[in-house]
């Protein structure tokens, strides 16, 4: 029998404009504790972005999320945040803000592999 891991999961979404609150899903994290695991998959979808706004600097979008992504990682270039604990560093993504990138809440499941969970959530909530 395969071991069920808990794990938590949060839509990354860009806001183009933050005082309208409307958003693109952009990515996800998916995070266990229990594995130490977070994995953080994502894709900009310029045309659905330009349908908002025509203000958005695309070149920094990219740039902020490959900050989250190192923080995700805990690579030595992420910054403070990346040195983190694994727990503290999803916290700290899906912490609320009212900036460009957001993400939901956490929301918690089950599954016996986080790497396909992660590819599933992806492809359902950010793919067209």
């Amino acid at each position: 029998m395969q071991d069920k891991y808990l794990y938590e999961y949060a839509v990354i979404r860009i806001v183009p404009k933050v005082e309208r609150e409307e958003f693109v899903n952009t990515g996800v994290i998916v995070f266990c504790k229990k594995e130490q695991f977070i994995k953080i998959l994502y894709k900009i979808d310029e045309a659905k972005l330009r349908l908002f706004s025509n203000e958005l600097d695309f070149e920094q979008l990219e740039q902020n999320l490959q900050a989250f992504e190192k923080i995700g990682r805990g690579v030595q270039d992420g910054g403070p945040i990346a040195k983190f604990d694994v727990p503290s560093r999803f916290r700290w993504m899906t912490a609320v803000r009212s900036s460009i990138i957001q993400t939901s809440r956490p929301h918690p499941g089950m599954c016996t592999n986080l790497e396909e969970v992660t590819e599933r959530l992806f492809s359902e909530l950010v793919l067209p």
